[in-house]
């Protein structure tokens, strides 16, 4: 889901899967590395009033969440260009790139084949794996 939602965030928040193992690792790194001078807050959804956000928890455990100081919601591959843009040197270059045309589709791609193999990656567990429809 993406749009506006009429309130100002005063802190931008990366929004992530707490239950998984992968995704909080990631998450951790994001904290230290990426947003080091507390441009945006790193937070479980579970966590989370994500209706004040107007995201759901389906949303959110399908892929991480980026709301921007605008109040404004970007999903996946997008979430993580827009924190990476928003982050400490060296990464705002990388954010961009990520979401530039030519590199958007792929990322897009990447972004989709590692969110349904997060048990499998470097920290994951069973517990990671995407919910299967029903």
């Amino acid at each position: 889901m993406s749009g506006v939602w009429g309130t100002l965030v005063t802190t931008p928040v990366l929004i992530f899967d707490g239950d998984c193992g992968f995704c909080t690792t990631a998450a951790a790194f994001a904290r230290r590395h990426v947003s080091r001078s507390a441009q945006y807050a790193v937070a479980p959804w579970q966590e989370l009033d994500l209706t004040a956000y107007g995201l759901t928890d389906k949303e959110c455990t399908a892929a991480a969440q980026f709301i921007d100081a605008r109040g404004r919601a970007h999903a996946g591959h997008l979430a993580i260009a827009a924190a990476l843009r928003r982050g400490a040197a060296p990464w705002p270059p990388l954010g961009a790139l990520l979401a530039a045309p030519g590199v958007r589709q792929p990322s897009k791609w990447i972004y989709a084949w590692v969110a349904a193999h997060r048990y499998a990656m470097p920290g994951g567990t069973p517990a990671c794996a995407m919910p299967t429809a029903r």
